[in-house]
């Protein structure tokens, strides 16, 4: 998300609070100046002509909904819905002697921020660690081959994921918590026995049987397999196919390309028969004109 006209040096610390307040509504959450239940701020999820805002009280003429958001969660809840990227501005008014801020312009706001984000935030969806480049294969290369072996998934598959994932990069650990190379959660990591996910051998061959599942799971589909992989099964029975976030297309598109060029790098060079030269083909002989002997 980015903000307009405002850094956290140029804050008191009154600023500071009332900064955060901002920055989560405009995120999709909100901590409310307004007394809450210990432990825990609520923001309204106020609907009004087909239009969603977000508000630190009940919006008069709006329908509103609490969201109760504890104070330790670590991650914020996606209160605004599938609307994609936008840009908006959060106000700040008086109601009922109290000063309220939302992101609807009610009589009496004054513009706080403007902000832009983009939506559905929280998903486990994400590009990759990893900078696309070329081919690196002598990164784990001996463990991704046992590992293909193994597993019966093809190698080129393995290190195009583990490419854009971390850059093989075995101590990696993404925002979302993904840890190793292959970039597993903790939850499925540990579903899948691993004891220590930054050890590349471990990470790697987890990461081979969870991409094999998908690709059953999917009946050898390629690019809903590695859309599960990132942004998680759920988002593609939520949207029936490949879900449309940014991150997850630009992953299937680093990815795909990578495996490619790992399938070309990987391939042995072509064979040749035995005790043989090489004979030149001759030129085709242009066919004769009609009428002229030759």
């Amino acid at each position: 998300m980015t903000l307009d006209g405002m850094t956290l040096a140029d804050m008191t610390l009154a600023d500071m609070t009332l900064h955060r307040l901002a920055l989560l509504v405009a995120t999709t959450a909100a901590l409310a100046l307004a007394p809450a239940p210990a432990g825990a701020r609520t923001i309204y999820r106020c609907i009004r002509d087909r239009t969603v805002s977000l508000s630190t009280a009940p919006e008069p003429g709006s329908e509103c909904e609490p969201k109760e958001i504890p104070d330790d969660a670590v991650q914020t809840p996606n209160l605004w819905g599938e609307m994609g990227v936008f840009s908006g501005t959060l106000y700040e008014r008086e109601q009922d002697g109290k000063t309220v801020y939302g992101t609807r312009n009610l009589p009496g706001s004054r513009v706080y921020l403007k902000f832009t984000v983009a939506t559905p935030p929280g998903e486990p969806a994400h590009e990759g660690l990893g900078t696309v480049g070329k081919p690196q294969l002598d990164r784990h290369a001996r463990v991704f081959r046992a590992v293909a072996k193994k597993t019966g998934v093809e190698d080129a598959w393995l290190r195009a994921i583990a490419h854009v994932e971390s850059g093989f990069d075995e101590k990696a650990v993404s925002p979302k918590g993904a840890q190793g190379v292959m970039q597993l959660m903790p939850e499925i990591a540990a579903e899948l026995g691993v004891t220590d996910p930054f050890a590349p051998a471990q990470s790697i061959e987890a990461g081979a049987r969870h991409f094999k599942a998908l690709l059953k799971r999917y009946r050898n589909d390629a690019a809903l397999a590695l859309a599960a992989y990132n942004a998680g099964p759920g988002a593609v029975a939520r949207y029936h196919g490949v879900p449309p976030y940014a991150e997850t297309r630009d992953y299937l598109e680093k990815v795909q390309a990578l495996y490619q060029a790992y399938r070309a790098a990987l391939a042995p060079p072509p064979l040749r028969p035995a005790d043989a030269v090489a004979v030149p083909i001759p030129a085709p002989t242009p066919p004769a004109t009609p009428g002229k002997r030759s």
